[in-house]
């Protein structure tokens, strides 16, 4: 058996195997690919003004990430047939076979990724599975294909010409292995099977874009790693690749709950412009998103629970709070880590599905980093995992923020939790010195990960932090004492007593107090603002959400210019007091002491929150007055963010 074993594997060796052909042909789809991405910039190079020779390369470069996930969802039929191990796969039936199959599917993507040279001009971006759900009541097809391949016949030449490319340069393979006898055909196979398994986990890390378990698979927002303008990111796609990992994922569809927008408009609006009575104030400002840190967690949300001996499992976040401004009932805008930072560095809230996974993620839109950058900031995000999970070095990238440091900038794989990222205390650390680095004014941002299933913390910590009664709360000690450290590590700095700290999470985790173990308690996670100088301390019954830091922020810097943002300014009284997220398809509204759930069409049920947190008294038929105040309130909300993403109006002043 020894002997057919290594005789299997001597094969392999062969120029000509079944191995090399199927890299080669492979790798010929990529370079085809990269032809086409070439071709598509060279076509629309009018819109891509700023994209010079360097960014180009880079461009080219990250797009290779996307070409290959986009390569092997397109030949998964292809190298599974190349790759069995049976005894008959150098027939000539069999190849023939396998060459059609790979002819067949890469002409197809090629075709979709030609068609994009000109569709791009009408949409602006690449196109997604949307387009099936857009035509599929269309009667016409046939005609508007036939006029389109007239009207833009030299797209049909560039698709025959680089599908004739993979025709012309397609290695068949020519090794042959005998095999006489069962041994031998069991080795044959078994061989095989081991080769085919190592094969296939190459190939589910490039579907995914990665071998980390922390890296998501990558998807359209992953684009802005590459770029400095979201339109940029149509070169890095791929049309195939944009195709299927939008497949099942919904696109919004247009409401017209109100016929005109001055109707609209009167009942809520996500356009701001402040009218500040004092100049811009260039403070600096520090954004701290807690990894699961949710309200449950920490004391000084939870006071009303001291009588029962609950005190929580945070010192120090209580003690800043009791020196801060903080908001009793405040929200995420999302349950998954992905859905933090579009809602709270751009103002757009998650809903139906994560804003970053959606064909809309590169719609031009402001961040707090945008629109401070006329005003001399520098911006900069850190995120201890690695460089690209979650999609945040893409989104901060892609939307404006100067720096981006991750696992890769830290450069201590000792300090490596094995799991997530860098531990919370060494990262903070980090983050310390590198503020104390930044240019002023500033603003930055930072996203903890210890806080994070399974629950791990340093073996030199073990028995210091308080464990309660779930694996998560001696995290949450240990991450506030690495906000403790953090904090001492800054405060004598200069630039120290000029900054506006904003504190929250990205979500809550498992609850363990009856109050959170609902619709709205899941979506409990603090707010609250902190300023040295103490100026800003108290504290409001306002609900607060994700999407309200970004214009409260703002206002505090008396900033002026017009901008949209799906939040409210939480230090305007005036301001309509509202959270909305999504869950279980069903939005859930809160204005003021009440929560509204609505499916879209009707109202399911309406609860006092505040005197009633278990929510067990749906109280609809009793007020029903409030139920229909607040269905116009969510229904012009729905209205304003489903209509402006599929239209991309997400700016108060078009880019020109």
């Amino acid at each position: 058996m020894y002997n057919n074993i290594a005789h299997y594997f001597r094969t392999i060796r062969f120029k000509n195997n079944i191995y090399t052909a199927l890299a080669f042909n492979l790798l010929l789809v990529m370079l085809v690919f990269t032809l086409g991405r070439l071709l598509f910039f060279w076509f629309n190079r009018g819109y891509f003004g700023e994209v010079g020779t360097d960014r180009l390369l880079t461009i080219l470069l990250g797009g290779l990430k996307f070409d290959l996930s986009a390569v092997l969802y397109t030949n998964l039929l292809y190298v599974v047939f190349m790759l069995l191990p049976v005894t008959f796969r150098y027939g000539n039936v069999y190849q023939n076979i396998a060459k059609w199959i790979f002819w067949i599917f890469n002409s197809v993507a090629i075709l979709a990724n030609s068609a994009d040279i000109v569709y791009f001009r009408f949409t602006l971006r690449r196109t997604t599975a949307t387009l099936f759900a857009e035509f599929e009541n269309e009667t016409n097809i046939v005609p508007l294909l036939l006029k389109f391949s007239v009207d833009y016949w030299y797209v049909i030449l560039i698709w025959l010409a680089l599908t004739a490319l993979l025709v012309v340069l397609y290695r068949k393979p020519k090794a042959f292995f005998e095999t006489r006898g069962l041994v031998q055909h069991a080795t044959y196979s078994a061989s095989g099977l081991v080769v085919m398994a190592l094969c296939m986990g190459l190939v589910v890390a490039g579907l995914r874009g990665g071998f980390r378990h922390s890296t998501r698979p990558i998807t359209l927002s992953n684009a802005g790693e590459f770029v400095k303008e979201p339109l940029e990111t149509a070169i890095v796609l791929n049309t195939p690749f944009s195709i299927y990992r939008t497949i099942g994922v919904k696109g919004l569809e247009r409401v017209s709950y109100y016929p005109s927008e001055e109707q609209l408009s009167a009942i809520y609006s996500p356009v701001h412009q402040f009218e500040p009575k004092e100049p811009f104030r260039p403070m600096n400002i520090v954004i701290i998103i807690m990894e699961s840190v949710g309200r449950e967690y920490i004391g000084a949300y939870n006071r009303h629970l001291s009588e029962q001996g609950y005190r929580g499992f945070t010192p120090f976040l209580d003690s800043l709070i009791d020196q801060s401004f903080m908001f009793q009932h405040s929200f995420s805008n999302g349950r998954k880590s992905i859905d933090v930072l579009p809602s709270v560095l751009t103002s757009i809230p998650m809903m139906v599905e994560p804003f970053v996974l959606t064909p809309y993620s590169a719609n031009n839109l402001n961040s707090i980093a945008t629109l401070l950058k006329p005003h001399g900031y520098t911006s900069a995000f850190f995120h201890g995992a690695p460089n690209g999970s979650m999609g945040h070095q893409a989104f901060t990238t892609m939307h404006g923020f100067d720096k981006y440091f991750g696992m890769t900038e830290y450069g201590n794989s000792k300090d490596f939790d094995g799991m997530w990222g860098i531990w919370d205390e060494e990262f903070f650390q980090f983050f310390a010195q590198k503020l104390k680095e930044l240019p002023q004014p500033f603003c930055a941002g930072i996203f903890s990960v210890t806080s994070h299933h399974p629950f791990k913390i340093p073996p030199r910590y073990e028995g210091v932090f308080p464990k309660g009664h779930l694996p998560i709360h001696q995290c949450i000690g240990y991450t506030d004492y690495a906000l403790r450290r953090f904090y001492n590590a800054i405060k004598n700095e200069p630039w120290f007593v000029n900054t506006l700290f904003v504190f929250t999470a990205d979500h809550p985790n498992e609850p363990w107090l009856e109050e959170y173990k609902n619709v709205l308690g899941g979506f409990s996670v603090p707010i609250f603002f902190h300023h040295p100088s103490g100026n800003l301390i108290g504290q409001s019954n306002t609900p607060a959400q994700h999407i309200d830091i970004l214009p409260t922020t703002l206002s505090y810097l008396n900033f002026s210019k017009p901008f949209v943002a799906f939040g409210k300014n939480l230090f305007d009284e005036a301001s309509v007091p509202i959270t909305i997220s999504y869950s279980n398809s069903t939005y859930q509204l809160v204005f003021d002491k009440y929560l509204l759930l609505f499916d879209g069409q009707h109202s399911l049920g309406l609860y006092n929150y505040q005197t009633d947190p278990m929510l067990r008294q749906n109280i609809k038929s009793q007020k029903e007055q409030m139920t229909y105040k607040l269905e116009q309130i969510v229904k012009a909300v729905v209205q304003q963010y489903k209509n402006r993403l599929i239209d991309d109006r997400l700016l108060a002043e078009p880019k020109r």
